[in-house]
């Protein structure tokens, strides 16, 4: 791994972080992303000082804003000419309504668009590093259906649903992207990490597997050679498994595609 880039959203706390240090114990070029400097920084260092790797990085950028996202994503691309890995961790679940800086409500600003934005931002650097490798992580509670409607301006919040359909945006959006990558030599996979022990499961729930439970999943999605070919996948423990019916609908994939353009235009 000593000769990789890899990118992971969300890597302060949580699987990220965990993520974040065990692809730098196995050598990698490790690029760290957090809301704020005051807490990326000390991760930095931290994982610098427990594994030895220097080849370290971070970038700062709220999620719930499309022009951060993108000033992000023109940052890396300046002063990185490779990349060979990018983990789209990050994610809210929230108890209550609120608005992004652009209008859209907070689980979807942050669990769809700014994955879709990023994404798309770093596509270029991914396909001249090829091959490399696109992961998002989704859930096993994705919906079913999908409300087009009520997705970016809810007419009654619910944060358990808003979840819900945001992670089936994720599915739906790998098997989009890795369809129109599919001669890039770009594969696009998502995961469901198990139900794990972090800050956004302790703030609506109890309990949780260890956060290594969840990062194990991430650095095999990373790293496993022979996963090389494999794209427009959705794993649960490392197996390739069947997410809902809805996701396998080339209509409805194209539809979000679409309203994720208009969203974010």
């Amino acid at each position: 791994m000593e000769d990789k880039t890899i990118l992971i959203t969300g890597s302060t706390d949580g699987i990220g972080k965990q993520t974040a240090f065990e692809l730098a114990e196995m050598g990698a070029r490790v690029i760290l992303h957090g809301r704020k400097a005051a807490k990326v920084k000390p991760v930095m260092k931290e994982i610098a000082q427990k594994t030895g790797n220097d080849k370290l990085d971070c970038f700062i950028a709220d999620l719930s804003s499309l022009d951060q996202i993108r000033t992000m994503g023109a940052e890396i691309r300046r002063k990185y000419s490779r990349l060979d890995v990018l983990i789209n961790n990050a994610g809210v679940a929230m108890n209550r309504f609120e608005i992004s800086d652009d209008g859209y409500e907070m689980t979807f600003a942050v669990n769809h668009l700014a994955v879709f934005t990023l994404s798309l931002q770093l596509l270029d650097l991914l396909t001249q590093s090829a091959p490399s490798r696109i992961i998002n992580v989704a859930s096993m509670v994705h919906s079913s259906s999908l409300d087009y409607d009520n997705l970016a301006n809810p007419r009654n919040f619910d944060g358990w649903e808003a979840y819900c359909q945001s992670k089936l945006c994720s599915i739906l959006f790998t098997y989009e992207l890795a369809e129109k990558v599919q001669d890039q030599n770009v594969t696009v996979n998502c995961l469901h990490p198990g139900v794990i022990d972090t800050k956004l499961l302790r703030a609506n729930f109890s309990g949780g597997s260890p956060v290594t439970a969840g990062s194990q999943k991430l650095v095999y999605l990373a790293t496993a050679p022979e996963l090389a070919t494999v794209t427009g996948k959705y794993f649960s423990d490392n197996r390739q498994t069947r997410s809902a019916a809805i996701t396998y609908d080339p209509e409805t994939r194209k539809k979000l595609w679409e309203l994720s353009v208009k969203l974010c235009d």
